[in-house]
């Protein structure tokens, strides 16, 4: 052999043998496969979202953005930091089978209680936005009926799908997401056609998403003993990162979606339908939040309590994750005009609202990033302090702003989302710090 190819041979030896190039394949691997899938994911969901913009008339797309909006809302009281919960514990346990049936029996018991008077307190809110942006009693309870059987599902979902992604069995989750996304496509666009309706396109949603639930839970049987029975002693631990969160929880409910809680009461059904289209395009980037939540949070809540190793995973994390929105950012302000055609000409003068609507989206994702990863060590921040804080910016934006108007909402969620990034990223560090010091 030549010695030069001899040299090229050996150096590519080295390369390979090195522990670095077997963790760059292996992170290359699941990116490629998690990527790949998430985008088809995303895409078919964006289709879906813009397809019922452009096929629902303003005040029925309205009505849509206020069902959706609500439904988040109950989502993340009901889940009320129970799947942190979930993943901090599950994370201990996670390669016992009988363990971890343990961690999930008892969260799912807090969770069927939390549901329950999560919808006591919030279908009369509903209903009450609804009939006051003109829906009929009919259209209001054909609406109800739609978003109940999604709630349920979703809430399940929340915790199901921590088992996979603590074993990194990431390729049958994301089928599994990929099937719920084509029955949905395949139901909405025939029933777009002939009922253009507000609860139709719930019900689109709904059915597929109920079907995903039920092969999630065969997913999780691989890893989870379901015949095991909940914990008093897991339940107080989660119960503990609840009590911590829960207020936490409202206070997002109220600040992360206040954009439509002020348009609803205090703007016009116009701007209400606006809003909830800008929202529909800052759902593209949740791919950024979800590539994270299923490859970064798990394995940064399994490292070992080494301080150099967290800090320097946390580090590496946030960074890369600032990067890719500030590339969002980027496209998005140089390139207004072609993505507001996706949405049709209603929405074709909102150039400036648009690029505002994706900066407070990506704010508020990093802001979430950052709160996953340190919830997921079972560190959680102050809620009084936290509060106190979000509220005292949500008054400041309220003061300095023009809520009545779509330009001055997207301004206030900037605030606000802006003041929840500085926050969790300094609690983070703070954490860390800690840590090192026990």
């Amino acid at each position: 052999m030549p010695k030069n190819k001899k040299s090229r041979f050996v150096i590519t030896k080295h390369i390979q043998n090195h522990p670095f190039y077997a963790r760059a394949q292996e992170w290359t691997r699941l990116i490629s496969i998690t990527g790949s899938a998430q985008i088809g994911i995303q895409a078919m969901s964006l289709v879906c979202g813009i397809f019922v913009i452009r096929y629902l008339s303003t005040e029925e797309y309205a009505l849509y953005t206020l069902a959706n909006t609500m439904l988040g809302t109950i989502i993340i009281l009901a889940n009320a930091g129970i799947p942190t919960g979930v993943m901090a514990e599950g994370g201990r346990v996670w390669m016992d089978k009988a363990k971890l049936g343990v961690v999930f029996a008892s969260g799912f018991e807090l969770r069927r209680k939390f549901g329950i008077v999560s919808l006591i307190i919030c279908v009369p809110i509903l209903i009450y936005l609804l009939r006051h942006n003109n829906a009929s009693w009919l259209t209001t309870i054909l609406i109800i009926v739609g978003i109940i059987p999604a709630f349920f599902a979703q809430i399940s979902n929340s915790i199901l799908e921590i088992a996979p992604k603590l074993t990194q069995d990431i390729t049958r989750l994301q089928k599994n997401e990929l099937g719920i996304n084509i029955g949905r496509l395949l139901l909405l666009i025939p029933s777009m056609f002939i009922f253009p309706f507000a609860y139709i396109a719930i019900y689109s949603a709904t059915i597929p998403q109920v079907v995903g639930n039920r092969n999630l839970k065969k997913i999780t049987n691989k890893y989870v003993d379901w015949e095991q029975s909940s914990s008093l002693k897991v339940k107080k631990s989660i119960l503990q990162k609840v009590k911590r969160i829960l207020p936490e929880a409202i206070f997002y409910c109220l600040s992360g979606q206040i954009t439509v809680w002020l348009l609803s009461i205090f703007g016009s059904t116009n701007s209400i339908a606006q809003i909830g289209a800008l929202g529909r395009l800052a759902m593209v980037i949740g791919i950024i939040s979800v590539l994270f939540g299923t490859l970064i949070t798990p394995r940064f809540a399994r490292l070992k309590d080494d301080f150099n190793l967290l800090l320097r995973r946390y580090w590496q994390a946030l960074i890369l994750v600032l990067f890719a929105l500030c590339f969002v950012v980027l496209v998005v302000y140089l390139f207004p005009s072609q993505i507001l055609w996706i949405l049709g000409s209603d929405y074709a003068n909102l150039e400036r609202e648009v690029v505002l609507a994706i900066i407070g989206s990506c704010l508020s994702i990093f802001s979430g990033i950052i709160s996953s990863l340190y919830s997921s060590r079972g560190w959680i921040i102050n809620p009084i302090f936290y509060i106190t804080i979000s509220i005292v910016s949500t008054v400041i934006g309220i003061v300095v702003t023009d809520i009545s108007t779509l330009y001055g909402v997207l301004i206030l969620n900037i605030i606000v989302a802006g003041v929840q990034v500085l926050t969790h990223f300094i609690y983070g560090l703070y954490r860390l710090k800690a840590f090192n010091s026990i």
